[in-house]
C-alpha cells in the first residue's frame, strides 16, 4: 500500500502547467524575434550556434526534477506487509445538517465550522470504532461509508460546506432511513447515531424514522448547534461575506435553534439530547451513552511498517537537475562539424 505522509506538499505539483505556459510563451517570443530579423536560414547561418531542440531537453529535465522533488517532499511510503488486528467496537453514523442556516454565526465561527472542529477532534480520539459520514439539507448523501479509516473520516470531514446539498431544508428523517441504509447489520457489532443540526426548516417525520431506527437496535443521538435567540444567516461570494439573507419585506433572517424537535427526535431513538455552544460540544457526552452499546470483536487487515521512499525519487532528481546543468543551450561547434555518415565522392 501506497501513502503520502505530507500530502500538502503534492499541491506543488499544480506549478508544473504554470512552468510550461512560461516556457512556450518565452519560446515563441525567441521564434518571433528571430523572424523580425529576415529570411529564418540566412539568419540562421549567421548565429550558427543557437539550438532550438536543446532548451527543450534542458526544460523537459527541469520539469521531471521538479515534480520528482515534489514528489519525494510528500514522502510516498510503502506498506511492506499486512497483520490481521483485532478490534472491538461500534458503528458510528454521522448525520451533518449542511443547511443554509447552519453559517449563522450564533456559535464560533458558525455553526457548520463548529460542528466540524469538534468532530474532528472525536475522530482523533477514536480506536477501535468505525464511522461513516452522511450529509443532508433537503435531501441526503452519504459522504463516506463506514470505515476504520480515521484518516480519510478527517479528510472527507475538512471538504464539507453547505454548497454540496443544492435542495434546501433540513431533511432529518430522510438522513436518518439513508444512515441505516449504510449499517452493515451482519457483523453484529452495536450502532448508533449522531445527528448534528439546527432543526431550522425541519420537513419530514424525523421522529418516526428514529424509532424505526431503534427497532432496528440503533440508537439516535442528536446534538443541537445554535441558539434560542438566533442569528442572520449570511450570504458569502468568492469566499466573502456580503450580507444577510432576508424575507419579504427585506429584513434579516434569523435562525433559531429547534431544540424541542431535537428532544423528540432523541427521546424517539433512545438517545441523547445535548445543546452545543462555544465551550463545549456535547459530543463527549454522546460518546458516553454510546459507550453503552454492544461492541463486538471484529478482525480487520491492517498495513504495518511503512517504509520511506522519498530516497529515490530524490536521487532521480538531483541526477536530472544535474544533466540539465552541463546541458548548453548552444550547439558545440566542433561536435557539428563531425560527420560520422558523410559520404566522400572519389
Amino acid at each position: 500500500m501506497l501513502r503520502f505522509a505530507n500530502t500538502e506538499f503534492l499541491w506543488g505539483l499544480l506549478a508544473i502547467p504554470l512552468l510550461l505556459f512560461i516556457f512556450l510563451r518565452v519560446n515563441w517570443w525567441k521564434r518571433k524575434a528571430i523572424a523580425s530579423l529576415g529570411n529564418k536560414e540566412v539568419v540562421m547561418q549567421l548565429m550558427p550556434q543557437v539550438s532550438f531542440s536543446r532548451p527543450w531537453i534542458k526544460f523537459i529535465f527541469f520539469i521531471l526534477a521538479y515534480a520528482l522533488v515534489i514528489i519525494g517532499i510528500a514522502d510516498p511510503q510503502l506498506g511492506s506487509k499486512t497483520e490481521e488486528v483485532k478490534r472491538k467496537g461500534a458503528d458510528l453514523m454521522i448525520l451533518l445538517d449542511v443547511s443554509n442556516s447552519m453559517l449563522a454565526q450564533d456559535l464560533a465561527p458558525n455553526r457548520l465550522e463548529n460542528a466540524k472542529r469538534a468532530l474532528s477532534q472525536l475522530i482523533d480520539k477514536l480506536h477501535d470504532d468505525r464511522i461513516g459520514i452522511v450529509v443532508f439539507a433537503g435531501q441526503a448523501y452519504v459522504q463516506l461509508p463506514v470505515t476504520t479509516d480515521y484518516a480519510a473520516a478527517k479528510l472527507f470531514l475538512n471538504t464539507i460546506n453547505t454548497e454540496m446539498v443544492p435542495t434546501q431544508g433540513t431533511a432529518i428523517g430522510a438522513a436518518i432511513n439513508l444512515g441505516m441504509q449504510s449499517f452493515d447489520f451482519k457483523n453484529g457489532t452495536g450502532k448508533s447515531i449522531i445527528i448534528i443540526t439546527d432543526g431550522e426548516n425541519h420537513e419530514d417525520d424525523a421522529v418516526s424514522a428514529a424509532k424505526a431506527a431503534l427497532a432496528r437496535n440503533v440508537t439516535v443521538n442528536v446534538v443541537g448547534v445554535g441558539s434560542e435567540e438566533g442569528a442572520p444567516i449570511p450570504i458569502y461570494q468568492n469566499g466573502k461575506q456580503t450580507g444577510f439573507h432576508n424575507d419579504s419585506t427585506g429584513h434579516p433572517v434569523v435562525s433559531k435553534l429547534n431544540e424541542q424537535m431535537g428532544k423528540e427526535i432523541a427521546e424517539a431513538g433512545n438517545g441523547v439530547y445535548v445543546r452545543a455552544n462555544n465551550a463545549n460540544s456535547g459530543l463527549n457526552i454522546v460518546m458516553d451513552q454510546i459507550a453503552k452499546v454492544q461492541r463486538k470483536m471484529t478482525d480487520t487487515k491492517q498495513f504495518k511498517d511503512f517504509e520511506d521512499r522519498f530516497q529515490f525519487f530524490l536521487a532521480i532528481a538531483f541526477v536530472l537537475l544535474l544533466a540539465e546543468f552541463f546541458i548548453s543551450i548552444r550547439k558545440n561547434m566542433r561536435l557539428s562539424k563531425i560527420k560520422l555518415f558523410e559520404v566522400k565522392n572519389t
